[in-house]
C-alpha cells in the first residue's frame, strides 16, 4: 500500500513539474520589454506646411536596452510599414516635409545618425485584384485576362485622417482607404495597425505569437460591392530591403492547432544573406488563412495562398519608400489569394480579413501551451502509472507468505 501511494505522490509531482518547466519555457520571452512611443506626424508644423488631405505618417519608437526599432506607417501614395533597426537608444527620424510631400525626393526622410542604422525592410500593399471565378477554382493564375477587372490601385486610394483611430494606450492606429469607384460607395479596405512591448497573442483568430521585436497588421476589406456574382480577390504585396529584401517564403508546419483552429501551417516571407547559414534578419510571417466575417465561428474560415516571390525591376508608389529607400533597391513582389475552390464567394458577406506579423530577426515559433503539455503528459502517464502499479501488486502478491493447506504428516 505504501508502495501504490508512493507510486501516486511521483506521478502527481511529475504532472506539476511538467506545467512548471512548460510554464516557464513558453513565457520566457516575456522578459524582454521595449518601452514604446507614438508619435503622429513627426516634426511638422502644421502652420508652414499643412498636410494634403489623406496624407499621415505614424512613427512609433519601441526603445530597448542598447538599441531602438522604429516603425513608420505612412498612407502617402500606396500604403507602406517601414521597418528600421538602429544600434542606438537616441536615434531619431528627421523629416524634410516639404520635400517628403513632393513624394520623388530622395533622403527626405532619415534616420539619424545614419550610421546606426543596422537593418531596414518595408512592407507596401500596391494592389487588390478583383476576378471573376467563373468555374469555382480559385485559382487566378490560369485564368484567361478577361477574368480579371481592373485592379485598384491602393495608391489611388482616399485615406482617413490617422489623428483619429490612433490609440497611444493600446498602441494602435486604424487605417482606412477608399476608391472612388461605386464599388467603394459604402465600403473600405483598413490596415489596423499593432505595435508590441513584450510577448503575447492576440485574442482573435488567427492569434499570431508576437514578441518585442514585432508590430502586427491586419487587413481587412468590408463592405466593398464585388464586380461580379462569383469574385474572389488576391492582395498584392512587395518588399523593399536596404541590404537584403525579402527573397524566399518559408512553410513550416506543426501538430498543433490550438490557436488557430484547422490551420497547421505557417508562412514566413523572410529576408537573409544569400548562400549563408546566418539566422533571418528580419520576416513577414502569416498564417495561410483569412475570415469571412468579424467575429468569426470555425466556419468563418477560408484558406489563402501565397504565390512565389519574384524581383520587380522599380520601387513602388509609395512616398515613405522614395523618401527613405530611393534609387535602386531590392524589390520583391508576391500575391495573397483567399478562398479555394468551392468555398463561398466574396458576396456571402463582403467581408475578408487577413493577418500578417511583421518584425526583426526570426520571426516567433509556436509552441504547445502548458494546457496541451499537461493533456500530453496525463495521456502518456496514466498508462505508465497502470503498469507501474500492476508491476507493483504482482510482486506484493508474490512477495506475500502463502497460508498452509494441510499440516505435514511426519
Amino acid at each position: 500500500m505504501a508502495a501504490d501511494m508512493y507510486t501516486i505522490h511521483f506521478y502527481v509531482l511529475f504532472v506539476l513539474l511538467t506545467v512548471r518547466i512548460s510554464s516557464s519555457f513558453i513565457s520566457n520571452g516575456e522578459n524582454y520589454r521595449r518601452n514604446l512611443s507614438l508619435e503622429l506626424n513627426p516634426g511638422l508644423n502644421s502652420s508652414l506646411t499643412p498636410l494634403p488631405p489623406g496624407v499621415g505618417l505614424l512613427h512609433v519608437r519601441a526603445l530597448g536596452k542598447n538599441n531602438t526599432l522604429h516603425y513608420l506607417l505612412c498612407s502617402q501614395g500606396a500604403p507602406a510599414l517601414l521597418l528600421v533597426h538602429t544600434n542606438s537608444t537616441s536615434s531619431k527620424v528627421k523629416v524634410d516635409w516639404p520635400a517628403f510631400l513632393v513624394q520623388n525626393t530622395t533622403g527626405s526622410l532619415k534616420l539619424t545618425p545614419e550610421s546606426s542604422v543596422l537593418y531596414s525592410n518595408a512592407l507596401v500593399f500596391t494592389r487588390l485584384w478583383e476576378y471573376d471565378d467563373v468555374n469555382d477554382t480559385a485559382v487566378p493564375e490560369h485564368l484567361p485576362p478577361f477574368s480579371f477587372f481592373q485592379p485598384y490601385e491602393l495608391q489611388n486610394f482616399t485615406w482617413d485622417d490617422l489623428n483619429k483611430t490612433l490609440d497611444p494606450m493600446a498602441h494602435t492606429a486604424l487605417l482606412c482607404g477608399r476608391d472612388a469607384s461605386e464599388s467603394f460607395s459604402n465600403g473600405s479596405l483598413c490596415l489596423k495597425f499593432s505595435a508590441f512591448d513584450f510577448e503575447g497573442r492576440d485574442q482573435d483568430w488567427p492569434s499570431l505569437l508576437h514578441n518585442a521585436n514585432s508590430s502586427q497588421l491586419k487587413v481587412v476589406l468590408d463592405g466593398v460591392v464585388p464586380r461580379s456574382n462569383r469574385s474572389r480577390f488576391s492582395l498584392e504585396l512587395q518588399v523593399v530591403g536596404g541590404t537584403q529584401a525579402m527573397s524566399r517564403v518559408d512553410v513550416l508546419r506543426s501538430i498543433d492547432d490550438e490557436y488557430t483552429p484547422s490551420i497547421f501551417k505557417v508562412s514566413q516571407w523572410v529576408s537573409s544573406p544569400v548562400n549563408s547559414t546566418s539566422p533571418v534578419l528580419g520576416y513577414a510571417q502569416w498564417k495561410p488563412v483569412a475570415y469571412r466575417r468579424p467575429s468569426p465561428v470555425f466556419e468563418d474560415a477560408t484558406p489563402c495562398r501565397h504565390s512565389t516571390p519574384v524581383p520587380v525591376a522599380q520601387l513602388p508608389p509609395s512616398g515613405l519608400v522614395l523618401a527613405y529607400f530611393g534609387g535602386e533597391r531590392q524589390t520583391t513582389r508576391l500575391n495573397i489569394t483567399f478562398s479555394i475552390a468551392g468555398d463561398p464567394f466574396y458576396n456571402t458577406t463582403n467581408y475578408l480579413s487577413w493577418t500578417v506579423l511583421v518584425g526583426l530577426g526570426s520571426p516567433p515559433v509556436d509552441s504547445f501551451s502548458p494546457l496541451v503539455l499537461v493533456i500530453m503528459a496525463v495521456g502518456l502517464g496514466t498508462p505508465m502509472l497502470i503498469i507501474l502499479l500492476g508491476g507493483v501488486c504482482v510482486c506484493v502478491r508474490k512477495n506475500r507468505p502463502q497460508p498452509q493447506v494441510y499440516e505435514p504428516i511426519n
